[in-house]
């Protein structure tokens, strides 16, 4: 009984060691999930003894760094936090809040004015990207252009002032 226990753990420890040349990453966990990918159903302590006598231990991955960006393209801190001393469209900040939903997520992109805090664009979108920041940013250059009366333009949106002072 003890000489087919061994000849079977010698095999099982062959098959380990094919599997430890392919993945190194594996632990015992994995290991033990590869192994019945197999055929092997054994005990996960099983697999941690076998592990612990041919030597192998898992090769810890480094962890993952999320941003995949460029750290050139960072831009100066032009405010520099102060956020009174300002006038209206100065400063504007744009920001994305995550809002969670039963279908599931949607995300707002929001173009704020520094001076009064006020909501000056804003997207609901089903997808985070550049495409939806750059769909508020311009709906707010068409707010800016057509749509904001000014009193030193005779109550008139920039647009409509070019057109009257052209005709």
């Amino acid at each position: 009984m003890k000489n087919i226990r061994l000849k079977s753990e010698e095999r099982l420890k062959k098959v380990i060691r094919s599997i430890h040349i392919k993945h190194k990453e594996y632990g015992y966990p994995r290991m033990k999930i590869a192994l019945q990918e197999e055929g092997y159903f054994i005990n996960h302590k099983k697999v941690y003894r076998l592990m612990s006598e041919l030597n192998i231990q898992s090769i810890i991955r480094k962890k993952r760094r999320f941003f995949k960006g460029n750290y050139s393209n960072v831009f100066p801190n032009v405010l520099n936090r102060e956020f009174k001393d300002r006038q209206q469209n100065e400063a504007l900040v744009t920001d994305i809040t995550y809002l969670r939903f039963q279908e599931g997520f949607r995300y707002l992109s929001v173009v704020q004015d520094v001076y009064n805090n006020e909501v000056v664009s804003w997207k609901i979108s089903t997808r985070n990207d550049n495409e939806l920041v750059l769909d508020t940013i311009e709906e707010y250059i068409y707010f800016y252009n057509y749509k904001r009366f000014q009193k030193r333009l005779s109550h008139r949106a920039p647009i409509e002032y070019r057109i009257s002072m052209a005709a």
